[in-house]
């Protein structure tokens, strides 16, 4: 039983569970200012789907690399994203059926929640899950075979459209999910790159096309300083419409953001990379509680 529930814990990331449902509600928090209509039932609905559909594209995301993330040379990353440090799959703690199963099962209850939402917003959740899927399956699948970052640039619409639903559940797609949109999008494409950075040795025994295995660790760090620097604008062009909450709230973010970059373009490493990788995940946890702040206040 206890080997089960770490294998478990491990396939879902079950340490960074807060993060997902906190990001989610974010957008849910921006939807009730703009509209008005607060309901707890209608917070709690939004936290499971959050939580449930994206701990689904985690389980996903290993089911369908399981035979190359056998090729790994290294665990730093793995031992960072999993709290026993370990890919359940190919170390044959979880079965591949038993991986894809309970994909079904959280994507399928986050699904079901979801539908309960009234029209037309359980159709734009239900939209935004849908495609989050075929793009996370898309972006798995391109990476093996590429020459041009496709599946960089079109697969991580999947996360920045995660918040945007949050706002869906409630709100309408307007200039506020718009914004949402930009303001996330660059920042997934730089924390991408940094991942990847991260896991260059195992990305190279894999095969896979990743930023730095395409450009190089120079090539990367770049990437990632320019999708920061795309993202800071946005943040700005975002805070201005969100108040000065909010703009202090980014502030932060930005600055934990911008000390990741100097860290990342000062060592050009799989270790700078590991290093500067809790201080971006931080922006996300400040951004989500700057927002709902920007919202309350």
């Amino acid at each position: 039983m206890r080997e089960t529930l770490t294998a478990l814990a491990d396939l879902t990331r079950a340490h960074f569970f807060f993060v997902w449902p906190l990001l989610f509600c974010s957008g849910l928090a921006l939807a009730f200012e703009n509209y008005g209509g607060f309901s707890w039932g209608l917070v709690g609905r939004a936290a499971l789907i959050g939580l449930l559909g994206f701990e689904a594209g985690l389980v996903l995301n290993d089911y369908v690399d399981r035979e190359y993330d056998r090729r790994d040379i290294n665990g730093s990353l793995t031992r960072y994203w999993r709290p026993f440090g370990a890919r359940p799959i190919p170390a044959g703690r979880i079965s591949p059926r038993a991986a894809f199963a309970l994909f079904l099962v959280l994507a399928g209850s986050a699904a079901a929640i979801a539908a309960t939402l009234p029209a037309p917003h359980n159709l734009y959740v239900l939209g935004i899950m849908g495609y989050s899927y075929l793009v996370e399956y898309f972006y798995q699948t391109k990476k093996r075979r590429q020459t041009l970052p496709l599946a960089q640039v079109i697969g991580r619409t999947d996360f920045a459209l995660f918040p945007v639903a949050g706002y869906l559940v409630h709100g309408s797609p307007d200039a506020t999910a718009l914004l949402f949109f930009l303001f996330f999008y660059p920042w997934t494409l730089a924390h991408l790159a940094a991942n990847d950075i991260a896991d260059i040795a195992n990305d190279r025994a894999r095969g896979m096309a990743t930023v730095p295995v395409l450009y190089g660790m120079e090539g990367a760090a770049a990437w990632t300083l320019g999708f920061s620097a795309v993202h800071a604008v946005m943040a700005f062009v975002f805070a201005l419409a969100l108040g000065p909450v909010a703009l202090a709230g980014f502030a932060v973010g930005l600055i934990l953001l911008g000390a990741a970059n100097y860290i990342i373009l000062r060592g050009k490493s799989p270790g700078a990379a590991m290093r500067a990788l809790p201080l971006i995940h931080a922006t996300v946890v400040v951004y989500a509680v700057a927002i709902i702040a920007a919202a309350l206040l």
